[in-house]
Parts: structure tokens; sequence; C-alpha cells
């Protein structure tokens, strides 16, 4: 139990996929910039790295493995996530219509978003159980969760105080914000490690 809470805690902290391995750059820049936007991906996010560690680890521990096809799991994980994340985006048309619309390209990006694949190829990399895998993936999806809503927040209260020097706007500033933040999640190195 406390190697699980040592996952869970390292996949948040220190081993932070946004902000350690700078993995999901693309929707985090695009989207840190209203924090409404940024939690209602990182939701979406959360549901589709633990649906997709979840199904995939089985496939490739219980039939590509056992067949000798491990060679291909990188395409069967790609299908994984896509089918995946066309699940959420109809429940989200069908639910959530104006989330979806603020959301825009970006909800279909899942699909190539390098988080869902990353956290899906450490669980072959890592040799994790199954709960483990589950473990990690709710932990990293967490922790990208965090680090897009801590900085879409400052990023928010920098635009309403009107500090930001014009040519910092945008990307610039969010890269700056996200750097002081992976400075701080620094801080917790010697309290929890995974292999």
């Amino acid at each position: 139990m406390g190697y699980l809470l040592m996952i869970f805690l390292a996949a948040i902290l220190t081993h932070n996929i946004a902000l350690t391995y700078l993995l999901g750059m693309c929707p985090f820049v695009a989207l840190a910039r209203n924090l409404k936007t940024a939690f209602g991906m990182s939701i979406a996010v959360i549901f589709v790295v633990t649906l997709t560690a979840a199904i995939n680890w089985p496939i490739y521990h219980l039939i590509l493995l056992p067949t000798g096809s491990e060679l291909i799991y990188y395409i069967v994980f790609i299908v994984v996530i896509a089918a995946s994340v066309q699940f959420v985006e109809m429940v989200m048309e069908r639910f959530f219509p104006p989330l979806q619309a603020a959301f825009g390209i970006f909800l279909p990006l899942i699909t190539v978003n390098c988080v869902v694949l990353a956290v899906s190829l450490f669980l072959v990399l890592r040799e994790y159980t199954y709960i483990q895998s589950l473990v990690f993936a709710i932990g990293s999806a967490i922790g990208w969760m965090i680090a897009i809503v801590v900085v879409a927040a400052i990023n928010e209260k920098l635009n309403l105080v009107g500090d930001v020097p014009k040519g910092l706007k945008g990307p610039g500033i969010i890269f700056i914000i996200a750097g002081i933040l992976a400075l701080a999640f620094m801080g917790f190195g010697g309290m929890v490690a995974i292999k």
C-alpha cells in the first residue's frame, strides 16, 4: 500500500508529466489561458488517461505478450486512445455542449496528446502491475491537471492586473509560469521517487 501511495505522489509531484517530462504542451499552452476551460480539459484528460491505462495494460499483458505480438503495442495503444477520446467526445456533446464548444479542436486532439500515450508506454517500461498502473495513470493525469489549472489561474490573475509586458503575453508568460512551477515541484524531489 505504501508503494502505491509513493507511485501516486511521485506521478503528481516529482515526476509530473507536464512539468518534468514536458509532455502535453500543445493543449497546455493553448488552454492555460482560461481557468474554466483548463479545468474542463483536465477532467477529460483524467478520464481518458485512466480509461486507456485500464484497457491497454490487460491488452498488452494478456493478449500481446502471450501471443508474441508485443511489437505492435504502439498501434494498439493508439487505437484504444482514439476510441476512448471518441467516447468522451460523444458524452460531452450530449451532456456538456458549451464545454465541448469551448474546447474546439483540442478535445479531438487528446487522441494525439502525448500525455495519454506516454502514460501507457510508461506502464510497459516500468513493468507496473495492473493496480500500480491505474494508480500511476490517475496520478499522472491529476499532476497534469494541477499544472494546467495552477498555470491558468496565475495567468488569469496576471491578465486582470495587466502587468504582463506585451511581448510576453500568451505562450511566453505561460512557459515562464510553468518553469517557475516546475522549480517549485522539484522541491518535492527528496520526498518521493519512483523507478
